[in-house]
């Protein structure tokens, strides 16, 4: 499993995709610091994450970072190699994630930047400012770990990205047009508590299971695809 996280980990920066997703990412978070510290003064750590550009930036550059993970192999023909290696087809799965949440959490991480800077305008709240890139950390990882479930599905990597970014929109939308589906709304579960400071178990766990039950599903997919080879 480790050997292919490193695997897969080194060739996003041996691409322009691990660069771009992790340079965009903390574009946008310096553009929206510096409206809140020098615009709004205010001293506010997850008003970085509060920004629309952030949710649109996840929504479509996850799918962008996830969409070659299982396409490329198949449409390769490497994929055959992949399902009969030694290896089970849970490290596989889990070695690719783990890979791809790395550059995830690399990313987020980098923003304790700015509450560093932050320090010396104000007193930002140090627990609502960790809650805030925990929350943010689930969601993006959520967000990766269907990226991959679309990916193992099709070889075609552009198909996979497409399906991805109309399921997060979907998710996104849907609650505001249908109440019922608020409850399993991803973006209203991190807004809604992880972004004003606290942890709801209820939304921790439906963020939670939404990865691990994606996760599941690749397998699956993947344990289907070798049966059938």
């Amino acid at each position: 499993m480790w050997a292919i996280a490193k695997k897969e980990f080194k060739q996003y920066f041996l691409s322009p995709i691990g660069y771009c997703y992790v340079g965009i990412f903390l574009l946008i978070c310096s553009a929206y610091f510096y409206i809140g510290v020098f615009t709004y003064q205010t001293a506010k750590f997850s008003l970085i994450f509060s920004s629309i550009l952030i949710i649109l930036f996840l929504t479509f550059m996850v799918p962008i970072l996830t969409m070659r993970t299982f396409a490329e192999e198949r449409k390769n023909g490497t994929e055959v190699l992949l399902l009969t290696s030694p290896r089970s087809i849970t490290s596989i799965v889990l070695g690719k994630f783990l890979a791809a949440t790395f550059v995830v959490l690399i990313s987020t991480f980098l923003t304790l930047i700015y509450y560093i800077i932050l320090k010396f305008f104000g007193k930002p709240e140090f627990a609502s400012s960790i809650i805030a890139i925990i929350g943010f950390s689930l969601l993006a990882i959520a967000y990766v770990s269907f990226g991959m479930f679309a990916s193992s599905i099709t070889e075609n990597q552009v198909i996979a990205a497409i399906v991805s970014v109309g399921f997060f929109i979907l998710t996104w939308l849907l609650p505001d047009v249908f109440s019922a589906f608020s409850d399993f709304s991803l973006i209203d579960a991190f807004g809604s508590s992880f972004l004003s400071g606290t942890i709801s178990i209820a939304n921790l766990v439906l963020l939670v299971s939404f990865t691990v039950m994606c996760l599941i599903f690749t397998i699956m997919v993947l344990q289907r695809r070798k049966l059938v080879k």
